[in-house]
């Protein structure tokens, strides 16, 4: 069997120095998460993260750049992830709308919050002090092909 890292894409979304953020259930108990998910064939990397924020937030997401590119293997010797990470912002919610059915709940939560919550990953803290950083790169670096 051949190695394929599993492509991921999350969003960074700040308002008033808060992150809306995802409580989710999973097999080690309740984690934290940015909206995040796993790109589907023949999406775009931006399609996907507009997607997963909807299922996941119930809020429409904007991208305006990516804060980073991130490889992360599960140790000891799990799958290895390459997450897309994007910035923007969620000017609409639809409070009607279902969420994922792993997802407790979307809530914001500040920095000082999400040191002390227990993450999905190492991914999650990275994506957010790079955000906080002023890290990212322009949507126009991607290029799909197709």
């Amino acid at each position: 069997m051949s190695w394929r890292p599993r492509v991921t894409v999350a969003a960074v979304i700040e308002r008033d120095g808060r992150f809306l953020m995802v409580e989710e259930e999973t097999a080690d108990g309740i984690v934290f998460n940015q909206p995040a998910g796993h790109l589907e064939e023949g999406e775009s990397l931006v399609e996907a993260v507009i997607r997963e924020a909807l299922e996941e937030t119930a809020h429409d997401f904007v991208p305006a750049g990516i804060v980073g590119l991130y490889r992360w293997r599960v140790p000891p010797d799990g799958d290895t992830y390459l997450r897309c990470c994007f910035h923007g912002d969620a000017p609409a919610r639809h409070a009607e709308r279902p969420l994922d059915p792993d997802i407790r709940r979307a809530l914001w939560l500040d920095y000082a919050e999400l040191r002390r919550a227990p993450l999905r990953s190492p991914l999650v803290l990275q994506a957010i002090e790079d955000y906080r950083k002023g890290r990212g790169y322009p949507l126009e670096m991607l290029v799909d092909l197709g």
